[in-house]
């Protein structure tokens, strides 16, 4: 997993509420267990016309793409499915703001080095507006400070600890385990 500290790039915008995971990632495109090649499809339904005509009215088709996804409240509601994560990661996003996601599609993020960002509806609302005004202003993301800003304006985010040293040290489960290999040896030399 990569390691994440700070971020400060352009974000892309999609204003549109309670975004759930079969419109991040169509159920017809979950036949492979591989994270490979979901990025291609995400949005599917709503980034193409019919098959390979890009729809001139989606939202992210008219934006230069960032690593940064600024989307409405309630995001990665409905089915349970990581394969969303993978989606949204595969297509290059490492953050996703919003001001509520659905706790199952948070962990996934989490667990797949994507950060779900929650900020208060205010801030949210500011970022749309400001953006909208500005596509080309930077956002910052800093994952030690656990603060976001923009235009001069910023808020801080929680995050669960844990899931925060894992992103900040590149680790998954089992890395943060091997971290703590020496500790764990320790320990057992300790007391077998």
């Amino acid at each position: 997993m990569q390691k994440f500290t700070t971020l400060t790039d352009v974000a892309m915008t999609l204003n549109i509420e309670n975004v759930d995971t079969d419109q991040i990632i169509p159920a017809r495109f979950l036949k492979s267990t591989d994270k490979k090649g979901f990025g291609a499809n995400l949005f599917r339904d709503w980034k193409y016309i019919k098959d390979e005509e890009l729809n001139p009215t989606f939202a992210l088709n008219n934006q230069q793409h960032g690593p940064i996804l600024i989307t409405g409240n309630n995001f990665g509601c409905g089915s349970s499915r990581e394969h969303a994560a993978w989606a949204l990661s595969g297509f290059g996003f490492k953050v996703i703001v919003s001001s509520y996601f659905a706790d199952i599609f948070k962990g996934n993020c989490l667990n797949n080095s994507l950060l779900p960002l929650q900020v208060s509806p205010e801030y949210l609302k500011f970022l749309f507006d400001t953006l909208e005004q500005n596509p080309a202003e930077p956002v910052t993301v800093n994952l030690e400070e656990q603060t976001i800003s923009c235009a001069g304006k910023q808020e801080s985010f929680e995050i669960n600890n844990y899931k925060k040293i894992c992103l900040i040290n590149g680790y998954d489960d089992i890395d943060f385990l091997l971290s703590k290999l020496d500790a764990i040896t320790q320990f057992e030399e300790k007391y077998s």
